[in-house]
């Protein structure tokens, strides 16, 4: 990469926030080399109320108010694809992204997360209760799947894309960022020995992503 003006920013997790431990590191790695980690709070209106769309509505605020410099995102589970989503609707705007986890295919994956029979209770209801960032229990509308819908499972990445992935997760398979990987020469892909949280591998994911970012230091 060259030195020119940057934008950066992290993008969290499914029930996470911008307050995240991997934001957190993330933010401090950034201030460390006198750069600014932008954390975008995506649980709007509230975690409750949370959709893709809306989530994608926060990321175009954050560009509005930002420097006209092009982004590079960070994007954990939900946030890797919210992040390679945003960077494919908005291809001019998008340096560089560094993914953990990315959460790609949620709709496939929503039956084996919460069961058959809890989806289609999510469905006549209209909620399902889920722990938010802070582990209170919260009644999710239904309208996050429908919406979930309406947006690609496997969205393309348009730049350089480092992904990092541990082999013990159970909540993403590592098996989706390999295969994305390999069917695109410009998305590289570091496999760990940790879970889903990666708490055990902060250092790597600083040292891998600067080094990724062309950041000195």
């Amino acid at each position: 990469m060259t030195n020119k003006p940057m934008n950066y920013g992290y993008l969290h997790g499914f029930a996470s926030s911008r307050d995240s431990r991997k934001g957190v590191h993330m933010a401090r790695a950034f201030k460390a080399r006198g750069l600014h980690l932008e954390r975008a709070e995506l649980n709007v209106p509230s975690f409750a109320e949370l959709t893709f769309s809306g989530a994608l509505s926060v990321i175009d605020a954050m560009d509005a108010a930002a420097p006209p410099a092009r982004w590079c995102l960070f994007g954990s589970s939900m946030g890797g694809y919210l992040a390679t989503r945003w960077a494919e609707l908005h291809p001019d705007r998008v340096e560089r992204l560094v993914l953990m986890c990315p959460g790609f295919d949620l709709i496939g994956r929503w039956p084996d997360i919460v069961g058959h029979e809890n989806m289609a209770l999510w469905s006549a209801q209209g909620f399902l209760l889920w722990p938010d960032a802070q582990g209170v229990q919260t009644p999710l509308h239904w309208e996050f799947v429908e919406d979930c819908r309406r947006h690609p499972s496997w969205p393309e990445a348009p730049c350089p894309t480092l992904i990092i992935h541990g082999r013990q997760d159970e909540t993403v398979s590592i098996e989706s960022s390999r295969q994305y990987a390999l069917a695109r020469p410009h998305v590289a892909l570091i496999e760990v020995d940790d879970d889903h949280s990666l708490a055990a591998s902060l250092p790597l994911i600083e040292r891998e992503s600067m080094k990724f970012l062309g950041i000195e230091g």
